[in-house]
């Protein structure tokens, strides 16, 4: 038997993706798909690099390099994308209510399909990190730990209710002006920051900070932002708003949240959060066209259209792969760049060397996982049986055709 070599993998992964391109609708945009697949390996590479578990006696504690070498801060501008999941989302979710209702889909059908989508997969993460917190606390773990892991595992969920709400809303959401739920930002953070208001206050923001991008969404499905004018408007006046904030302000540089900070940027988000989305919408909006000459390329977009097919159990197990592989390597004892402390620049050098080892963590729970949401999947995408009828002896044909 012939061994296949280098040139024959790569010929198997041409053809495969030269099939995948002809299947592709000439209609579908796929920059939309691109810059999805950007933000979910923002969030995946971001989580990845300032998420430390130290090893602390016989506990695990969270930390972060960015309580220890602020001066990274610019690393959270890079991967901190989760403005442009809910611009992105924000345009899927009123073009595809708009279509829905173009050809008479009732909105809890086309809801209940959107949702499902989103919480099909959560059901094996609850199930797993269920499982595994108890065993953790019979075996003697202690509480802390637990909690540490558990909330690691689970903080994607805060994004989904949030995006899922969004959703939910979007009849009413599709002509709601951006400026609007800006403005309910900006007077909350005045009345916490400026006024002393209550703490509680900001987590009106959770609502609100987020409608800025899905609401620019759904002005991007309107047609108002096609003008390469409005992504430079959005990236240079947030960008400028972002930076007069920090530097005049008092917010943080950050915009991650960074444990033992006084204030985060997004738990719950700020101004200064918002306006650092608004940044990334134009930059993502300026993007758009190089982002389909780029997607061309057949291979360019498989490996796009599979980050997208996978999108939804890459994002709710990377951190446990991140875990997996931290409490794995204890049994080497403390190793560098994954249980020590993340003050130095050793501590960056040795996580960047293990984040091949995480990609190959989250690759064992795709294949463990990814099932669920590959058959829910394929389950709205089954096409309709044709059934072949013999019709009544008055009838113009034999035959007719019936759609199961």
């Amino acid at each position: 038997m012939r061994e296949l070599g280098p040139r024959a993998v790569w010929r198997g992964i041409r053809r495969g993706a030269d099939r995948l391109d002809t299947a592709t609708p000439k209609s579908r945009d796929r920059a939309v798909d691109a810059l999805r697949a950007l933000a979910i390996l923002g969030v995946v590479l971001g989580h990845w690099l300032v998420t430390a578990l130290v090893a602390d006696g016989g506990a695990l504690r969270t930390a972060s390099p960015l309580r220890y070498l602020p001066w990274l801060a610019p690393v959270s501008w890079a991967f901190q994308t989760l403005a442009v999941f809910f611009l992105v989302g924000g345009h899927v979710a009123t073009r595809g209510h708009a279509l829905a209702r173009a050809r008479g889909v009732p909105y809890g059908r086309w809801l209940g399909d959107r949702l499902s989508r989103l919480f099909a997969p959560v059901a094996a993460v609850l199930a797993v990190w269920t499982v595994a917190a108890l065993a953790l606390l019979l075996s003697g773990a202690e509480t802390a730990t637990v909690h540490a892991l558990v909330k690691l595992a689970l903080s994607p969920l805060w994004f989904l209710l949030v995006f899922a709400g969004l959703t939910a809303a979007t009849p009413l959401l599709a002509r709601v002006n951006p400026l609007w739920p800006l403005a309910v930002v900006l007077h909350v953070d005045l009345v916490r920051f400026g006024f002393g208001g209550p703490a509680w206050l900001g987590w009106v923001n959770l609502g609100a900070g987020w409608l800025v991008p899905f609401t620019l969404g759904a002005a991007w499905t309107r047609g108002e932002l096609e003008r390469r004018r409005a992504g430079w408007v959005l990236a240079v006046g947030g960008a400028v708003a972002t930076a007069g904030l920090v530097a005049w302000a008092g917010y943080p540089a950050s915009m991650v949240g960074v444990p033992g900070a006084a204030v985060s940027n997004l738990n719950p988000p700020t101004l200064a959060a918002v306006t650092f989305g608004l940044a990334q919408c134009g930059v993502a909006l300026l993007l758009r066209q190089p982002l389909r000459r780029a997607m061309r390329g057949p291979v360019a977009w498989a490996a796009v259209a599979l980050v997208n097919l996978s999108a939804m159990t890459v994002f709710l197990w990377h951190q446990t792969a991140l875990m997996a592989t931290t409490a794995t390597g204890l049994l080497a004892g403390r190793l560098p760049g994954l249980h020590t402390v993340p003050g130095d620049l050793g501590w960056v050098a040795a996580r960047f060397a293990w984040l091949p080892v995480f990609a190959v963590a989250l690759a064992v729970c795709w294949g463990a996982f990814h099932g669920f949401e590959r058959g829910r999947r394929r389950q709205r995408e089954r096409p309709s049986r044709v059934v072949l009828v013999r019709r009544g002896p008055g009838s113009r044909s034999a035959k007719g055709v019936r759609r199961a």
